[in-house]
Parts: structure tokens; sequence; C-alpha cells
């Protein structure tokens, strides 16, 4: 690897490198703390304008949603490949045609899936073993929420291509709109202000959806009018075989792999809602809201190395995406060092900042200095996937993720929570067992760098 950062002619100096990855990772990084924000508005807002028993609910709910989504929106993580890897090799007609096809494939299955949710919300919410106040807060949530699932498929779809060909201060700059909007609505609706009715939790949903949709029509306003490459055009709309077969062929094994991923997770939440209490579930929802605070650094830094690995392998430069990649880990793995020192230090006070619930804190403070444990390995985990992804080496991130977490995560969360008698940490604990082990895996398969040489 030295000897590989030596010979190197592509890049003039480390310094230009991270400016570069910089420069698209924390507009990203700021987009996924504002769609974080959508929900973590929801949470906190709700946590302390209406109970535990609705963030309860809120939890279980945006748990089916955000599953769902991330599961059927894995079609990005294909577009996001093509289009770096064409942006490097200035082909931008496959480009803008991978682009629009992918736009008109979320609108589809996103009205699909918005319509199926809306439907069977009483089905869905039933899998979730809580109290008859619960599971209708839940029930009248989801219904809400899910209405917004077909505009933010299209908007994950447009920051996709967007971010594809480096471009991640648009994304940024519509989410923190949106965000500002619902943030407003949230105070105005769930406590009725002005002329508009006390609505409660209905109202934290309303104003969620209502942001999605705004958030859509800025999207739609941009690709529209964009005099670039990167244009919605209504020929290039139309499924073509040659781009969309390619595009499904890369993101069906992403797809698979994020179905396994969030069904590993809802299942480590089962564990603690029929095993433990409303505190325990409580204290888990707010944990995963933390969590997905701390790693948005992570999630950024694994955009810009996934655009910038395809990129540089369209330009024909494996080893400046080698050397992105190298240098994408470093900065993750000195962020979760960061993070995790602090969760270990204020537990308490980082525990205090999500709920006023004296109970849950305590249950919070044990548990985040598992969780501060547990950064920098996660951290690398999901920079090293990226890198890899980027590079449309889809298959084996598939299946060393799956089984990471079906061989060991989901057995050592089961016995944790049923047998050893340990609370919401003990998911985290499963957690730092298979990402330390399956980090050094997916290390070895990076150095190795077969997936310099896949064409796609």
């Amino acid at each position: 690897m030295i000897g590989d950062l030596h010979n190197m002619n592509v890049l003039k100096n480390n310094k230009a490198l991270i400016i570069s990855i910089i420069t698209i990772s924390l507009p990203a990084i700021i987009e996924m703390a504002l769609n974080t924000l959508v929900g973590i508005a929801d949470t906190v807002m709700l946590s302390f304008f209406v109970g535990k028993e609705a963030l309860a609910a809120a939890g279980n709910a945006n748990q089916i949603i955000f599953t769902v989504i991330l599961i059927f929106s894995s079609f990005n993580v294909g577009a996001t490949a093509i289009i770096s890897r064409s942006f490097g090799e200035k082909n931008y007609k496959r480009l803008n045609d991978t682009s629009c096809q992918n736009l008109s494939l979320n609108t589809i299955i996103g009205f699909v899936i918005m319509l199926l949710t809306f439907l069977f919300a009483k089905n869905l919410m039933s899998i979730f073993d809580t109290t008859e106040e619960i599971y209708l807060m839940g029930v009248s949530y989801l219904k809400i929420n899910s209405i917004g699932i077909v505009f933010m498929f299209f908007s994950f779809a447009a920051a996709a291509s967007l971010r594809g060909v480096g471009n991640t201060l648009t994304p940024m700059l519509i989410t923190a709109g949106a965000n500002v909007l619902n943030i407003i609505l949230n105070y105005i609706l769930i406590k009725g202000i002005w002329i508009f009715p006390e609505m409660g939790m209905e109202g934290a949903a309303l104003s969620t959806t209502i942001s999605r949709v705004a958030g859509t029509l800025l999207y739609l306003l941009i690709l529209f009018k964009n005099d670039s490459f990167l244009k919605i055009k209504a020929s290039a709309l139309i499924f073509k075989n040659d781009v969309l077969f390619p595009l499904v062929k890369l993101s069906s094994t992403a797809g698979i792999e994020q179905l396994l991923i969030h069904t590993a997770f809802f299942l480590s939440g089962y564990f603690i809602t029929e095993f433990l209490g409303t505190d325990q579930e409580a204290s888990l929802r707010v944990l995963q809201t933390i969590e997905q605070i701390s790693t948005m650094p992570a999630i950024g830094i694994s955009i810009a190395a996934a655009t910038l690995v395809g990129k540089a392998l369209g330009e024909g430069e494996p080893k400046k995406a080698r050397f992105t990649g190298y240098v994408c880990f470093g900065m993750g793995i000195l962020w979760g060092t960061l993070i995790g020192t602090i969760f270990i230090a204020f537990p308490s006070f980082v525990a205090a900042l999500f709920t006023p619930e004296t109970e849950i804190i305590a249950i919070l403070a044990g548990a985040l200095l598992v969780v501060g444990i547990d950064q920098p390995f996660l951290n690398y985990i999901f920079i090293v996937s990226g890198a890899l992804r980027g590079a449309g080496d889809t298959i084996t991130v598939m299946i060393l993720t799956t089984i990471r977490l079906w061989v060991l995560f989901i057995p050592l969360s089961f016995i944790s929570v049923k047998y050893l008698g340990m609370g919401v940490e003990s998911i985290w604990v499963a957690e730092i067992v298979s990402v330390v082990i399956f980090s050094v895996i997916m290390h070895i398969r990076f150095v190795k760098g077969k997936w310099t040489e896949i064409k796609l």
C-alpha cells in the first residue's frame, strides 16, 4: 500500500484530495443531518409536548417507514455508481438517461409503497407488542406519514443523481428549506397555534408530509430548469432496456442487503419490545436517534467515497480510487473516536438532550458507554461499504453484511436480552462484536483491489 501511495502520479498532494472529500462530504453530512432532523424533530417535540407513549408510537411507525424506504430506495445506490462512473468517462448521455430513468423507477415504487402502507397501516403496526394506546397512536401517525413516501422517493432519487456528479450542495439546501418548514409546522400543528387546531402527534405527521412535498417541488423546479447535462427530459424518462437493466442489476443486490439489514434491526428492536418494558423500548428509539446523528459524518464521507471512487475508476485511475478510500477511512475513524469519547465521558448530558424522562435518562447513560465504544468501528464499516458500492462491488458488500448481521448480530442480541438479562445496551454489545470482526474482513477485500476491475 505504501509503495502505491509513493508512486501515485494522479494526485499532486494529499491536501488536494482531502479538500475534495470535504467539499463533497460536508454538504452531504449536513443534508443527512437535516434529513434525520425530520424524524428527530418529531421525536423530541412529541417527547416534550405529548409524552413517552407518543414517542414510542412515532418510533414504531418511523421504523416501518424508514425500513421500507431504505430497502426500496436502494436503486439509488446503482444510480450513483453508474452516474459517477459515467461522469468520470464524460459519457453524459448515459449519465442523464440513468438519472431520468432512476427518477421514473423511484416514483413508481414510491407510489406503490405509499398505497400499501396506507391501506395496511393497522396490520403493520400490529407487529409491535405494545399497549392499545400506543398501537392506535402509531396507526394514525403511520397513515398520515405514508402519504409523503412517494415524494421522499423522488427526492432521494434526485439527490442521488446530483451526488453522482459531485453536487451535494443543492440537496443540502433543499433539505434545509424542507426542515425549517417541518419544524415550524410541527410546533404549530402539535400544540395548535393561532388558527390551527391542536393535533398532537397527527400534527407532527402532517407537518413531515407537507415538508416532503415541498422538497419534491424544489427538486422538480431545479431539474427541469437545469441547463447542464443533468436535466429532466421527457424522452429520457421512458424506460429503455439498455439503461434500466444495468441499473436494476447493480441495485438489486443493494436492495436485498438493505432488506436483510433492516429486518435484522427490526428483529433486534422486537427483542427489546417483547422481553423488556416501555422505558427500555423508548430508550431504544432515543438511542437509535442519537446514533443516526453520530454516524451522519460517516455517511457523508461514504457518499464522497462512493462518488470519488466511481469517478476515479471512470477516469481510468484505480490508484486514485484506492487512495481516496484510505483517506476517507482515516477521516471516518477519527470522527468516530471523537464522538465516541464524548458519549463515554458525558453520557447523562447527551441523554438529557433528547428526553426529560429521568428513568429513560438513567437507562441511556449506561447504554451510551457501549455506543461510544462502537463508534469508530461502525464509522469504518459504513465508509468502506460506500467505497466498494461506488465501484459497483455491491454483491460482496451484500454477502458480508448479511453474514455479519444474521450469523453474529441477531443471535448475540437475542441471547443478551432473553438469557443474560441485559437491557437495551445488549444491541450495541452485539453490534460491536459483529462490526469489529467484519471490519477486518472488508478491509482485506478493499486492500486486495479486485473491485477496481469491475465493469459497469
